[in-house]
């Protein structure tokens, strides 16, 4: 009878690529992530939603906080968009979180509350794509299926010498059928390490800079590595420099030091998120400061301008500071906060940064008036 390969036994291949990898990750990979103990098809997918386009480490404490808060799927279905937004704060891509909720309703609503194990159902699902379904599947049940993030964009075009920014569509298409070729050689029941491994020589050995092909179990057959052109795959993207915008926001407190935050529109930056009132001229925010609130501007104070980089622009975002009196009147998606509550909100990282005061010198009295604050319209 033939022997069954382990997670400590190299199995027969007739893929190098396949060959060389399974035997690198027994002694090599990563085999204590929390996802992996116990692997199970809600903490592969929470796993694979909060890595996209976030490291390892960063997404660590997040996850194990999160599971605290949510440890199933039903209850973060049940959760309300607040309680999971404030989770979420500060793992950034926060479309990621709406879409995990809406996912985890939708599982309730149509799937017994849990994950489906069906590509296309997977596919359905908000903020699961190809490759994520395949991760979690593959992961989570050992089904073969060919996973195409980032990392193994990298090890793929340079272990085969592809041309092309990755992300390009054509680019991609090779990439695909590449990775499912391979994924054909995988033994049974070693899909899941099989995907870990490959995430796994990308994020440690075959890296974006600096690769370190000397121990790179691929290196006798990459093609970059053949012809020194590890520095030129991937193909980089297309440069483009970032458009610069200007904005307005304000700090305002009550009498009894509670700060007014205003809740994000559905879709756009910070969507759904609780942040300060903000406009992208100082006449836009006067207008709504007077429409909204008791009290003056004329004395505010600036605060240092804050900056923040998006994936498609940079924003300068000028605060200023003042007490007033109160609201004019109750309005939808405006309340006033005190400390204590400021923590079971989502709020924006910077402006969770700016209200607990960790980044910011003393306000200077500026004597500043919205007009001075910014031009009347917001530049790029």
């Amino acid at each position: 009878m033939p022997r069954q390969p382990t997670a400590s036994t190299p199995a027969p291949t007739g893929d190098a690529y396949v060959g060389a990898l399974l035997p690198w990750f027994d002694g090599h990979g990563r085999h204590d992530l929390p996802w992996q103990h116990p692997r199970t098809p809600y903490r592969v997918w929470l796993s694979e939603i909060m890595l996209q386009q976030t490291q390892v480490s960063t997404v660590i404490p997040y996850f194990l906080k999160f599971l605290q808060v949510f440890p199933t799927l039903p209850d973060l279905a049940a959760a309300s968009n607040d309680a999971v937004m404030a989770q979420w704060a500060g793992l950034g891509y926060y479309a990621r979180a709406r879409n995990l909720h809406a996912a985890a309703q939708h599982c309730v609503a149509l799937h017994d509350g849990a994950l489906p194990r069906d590509v296309d159902a997977l596919n359905a699902l908000p903020g699961i794509g190809r490759s994520t379904a395949a991760a979690i599947l593959s992961q989570a049940w050992n089904d073969r299926f060919a996973i195409l993030d980032g990392n193994v964009k990298r090890v793929l075009t340079r272990y085969h010498g592809i041309d092309g920014f990755p992300g390009l569509p054509k680019v991609e298409k090779v990439l695909w059928a590449l990775a499912e070729a391979h994924v054909a050689h995988v033994p049974d029941a070693r899909m899941a390490d099989y995907t870990q491994a490959q995430m796994d020589l990308g994020a440690t050995v075959c890296t974006r800079s600096r690769p370190a092909c000397v121990i790179c179990p691929l290196q006798h057959a990459c093609v970059a590595r053949r012809d020194g052109r590890t520095d030129q795959l991937p193909t980089a993207k297309p440069s483009k420099v970032l458009p610069e915008r200007e904005a307005v926001a304000l700090l305002l407190r009550d009498a009894h030091g509670r700060v007014l935050l205003q809740k994000r529109p559905d879709t756009g930056i910070w969507a759904q998120l609780w942040t300060l009132p903000q406009a992208d001229s100082g006449i836009a925010l006067q207008d709504w400061f007077d429409a909204h609130v008791h009290g003056s501007l004329d004395d505010a104070e600036a605060l240092p301008v804050l900056q923040h980089t998006f994936s498609h622009y940079r924003l300068h975002l000028q605060v200023l500071a003042q007490r007033v009196q109160g609201l004019r009147h109750e309005a939808p998606g405006l309340r006033w906060v005190d400390a204590a509550t400021l923590a079971t909100l989502g709020l924006p990282a910077p402006i969770r940064t700016l209200l607990d005061g960790g980044a910011l010198p003393a306000a200077r009295p500026a004597r500043l008036t919205m007009a001075r604050a910014l031009p009347s319209s917001t530049s790029e």
